[in-house]
């Protein structure tokens, strides 16, 4: 007969961690104990203390170690590969516990058939079009509960929170055209931001560079805010400019959120391309007026200086103006082609936000169409010379024969203003990770680890415990997680292990799926997903749904 286990005995205790528990506070040494997928206690200084010391069925010496609640990726574009992927090691290996999807204005639900389809075609390039998925949901609800069932009932990788994509919702109630919404049109988006707010997103997105959710002006969006605003969440926008009019669209995002009295997250949050060259100091200082007088704000950056998108997001919006087939339609009209060449390279469209396109820093990361391989790892720019072509041509070639598919690398950004606004005391950590393509941005894969090796222990830019908190504390708060982000008695055990001395990127933009070192193990609801640096079987993830008020 087995003998019968004490009632405190725990699933397991965490020997002798560093625990840097996301407040900010000092790292102390503890032993932490788990059990039935949340922290059942933790006794500091157990070995010195002579104390009691916490019992379990499974014990872990984590001497060297720091404990750490589970990265939050607050910007994350794993819509579908959640879905695709039972391994998902790109971001569970990283120590990301929970991503934040939806993002961008553009997503997969709400939908109807028409939409959906329309919405695949649009973000082939992030996602891939899908043809390996079942999509059998149509509202926000019916899609949190297929994160839920996952692979066979039994979840997915690692958790996940989702928001209202307003370009999407837009799509659904008006179309993919350039006009304001009717009133009867208006009346449906907020019903529709309602409805996915009630099913459980934790807010709204918008990708005001992207159509259709460009199309949409403050009044329009201030109303949606406002809905978002009476369930407690929050307005995360993609803004209306990065480059020459990028401080304007901050504080335009600012203003409408105050307006609308909703908090603000603002994504990706960088001061990029050649005009902001050092700016990064008059953004915090209109972030800080705006705290200061009571706004609600946070931000997410990616600590990298390139950035990632789509080639088709590079088109002026006039020529993005009805959808997919109406872009390509106009790319095969001489006339028309030329009016977008000449809006790239002379004017500098809107899509490149305001500043004549470089085309030597437009790197190819990725093509749908095998035919296109040879263009992946090389810039436009490099492409044409050995071609003997113009860079139109080829981008324009790629645009058409891709079907809009092409993701680029964007070689535009400053350290200076990296580092300045991941100090701030709002910035949070998002990876902006597109996971497609044969050569994407490091930063999928890289992200966590980099923060805590480069920018930590490398540069010292943060502190072990600001950066920690950075990345799990503070984006807990901005979701409303009652539970999760902190390493404390009563909270879910989404934890990390890693060792301060060797955590680093593997991923590097030569060989951009390199796993990270120094992360030995992760854990979702007090179950192993990384163990011993391995991907285990587990998929302890679920849907993360808006807490109610």
């Amino acid at each position: 007969m087995d003998p019968v286990e004490p009632a405190d005995f725990a699933d397991l205790v965490v020997r002798d961690a560093d625990v840097v528990d996301g407040t900010g506070a000092p790292s102390y040494r503890a032993d932490v104990a788990v059990k039935d997928g949340r922290i059942v206690s933790i006794v500091k200084e157990a070995a010195s203390a002579g104390c009691q010391r916490p019992r379990a069925r499974r014990e872990l010496d984590a001497e060297g170690l720091v404990l750490s609640p589970g990265f939050i990726d607050m910007h994350a574009h794993s819509d579908l590969e959640l879905l695709r992927d039972p391994d998902h090691s790109a971001k569970a290996a990283q120590g990301v516990t929970l991503e934040v999807i939806g993002q961008d204005g553009l997503s997969y639900a709400p939908v109807d058939d028409r939409t959906l389809a329309e919405v695949r075609r649009a973000i082939t390039g992030w996602n891939g079009h899908g043809d390996d998925i079942d999509f059998s949901w149509r509202s926000v609800g019916e899609y949190l509960d297929r994160l839920d069932h996952g692979f066979d009932g039994e979840g997915i990788a690692v958790n996940a929170a989702y928001l209202v994509p307003q370009g999407t919702v837009r799509a659904l109630a008006v179309g993919w055209g350039d006009r304001p919404a009717t009133p009867q049109e208006l009346d449906r988006m907020r019903r529709l931001v309602a409805e996915g707010m009630e099913q459980g997103a934790v807010g709204m997105s918008s990708g005001l560079t992207y159509t259709p959710g460009m199309y949409a002006e403050d009044a329009e969006l201030t109303e949606l805010c406002r809905v978002v605003a009476g369930y407690s969440g929050y307005y995360c926008p993609h803004h209306r400019s990065y480059g020459a009019g990028a401080l304007e669209a901050y504080a335009e995002m600012v203003a409408l959120s105050r307006a609308a009295g909703c908090p603000l997250h603002l994504a990706h949050a960088t001061m990029n391309f050649g005009p902001n060259k050092g700016r990064a100091p008059e953004l915090l200082a209109l972030l800080d007026d705006a705290l200061a007088a009571g706004a609600d704000i946070t931000l997410d950056t990616y600590p990298y200086t390139p950035g990632c998108t789509t080639l088709v997001a590079l088109l002026p919006s006039w020529a993005s103006e009805g959808g997919p087939e109406r872009v390509l339609g106009r790319l095969a009209d001489e006339a028309t082609a030329e009016r977008v060449r000449h809006d790239l390279e002379v004017t500098g469209s809107d899509g490149c936000h305001g500043v004549p396109v470089e085309w030597e820093t437009i790197e190819i990361s990725g093509v749908t169409a095998p035919a296109l391989a040879g263009y992946v790892g090389r810039t436009v720019a490099e492409s044409a010379a050995r071609r003997g072509e113009s860079p139109w041509t080829v981008a324009r070639r790629l645009l058409a024969e891709d079907r809009l598919g092409t993701t680029i690398l964007q070689h535009v950004g400053h350290e200076e203003n990296v580092r300045a606004i991941m100090r701030h005391p709002v910035h949070t950590g998002g990876s902006d990770g597109i996971l497609r393509g044969a050569k994407p941005h490091p930063r999928a894969y890289g992200t966590f680890p980099r923060y805590l090796g480069h920018y930590v222990r490398e540069s010292g830019v943060l502190s072990l415990e600001e950066c920690v908190a950075h990345l799990t504390g503070r984006p807990a708060a901005r979701l409303r997680l009652p539970d999760r982000g902190v390493v404390r008695e009563g909270y879910r055990a989404d934890l990390v292990l890693f060792d301060p001395a060797t955590v680093a990127a593997g991923a590097t933009f030569e060989q951009p799926r390199t796993p990270p070192a120094g992360i030995p193990y992760v854990l979702i609801d007090g179950r192993f997903v990384i163990e011993d640096g391995r991907r285990t079987d587990v998929l302890a993830g679920r849907a993360v749904r808006r807490t109610p008020v």
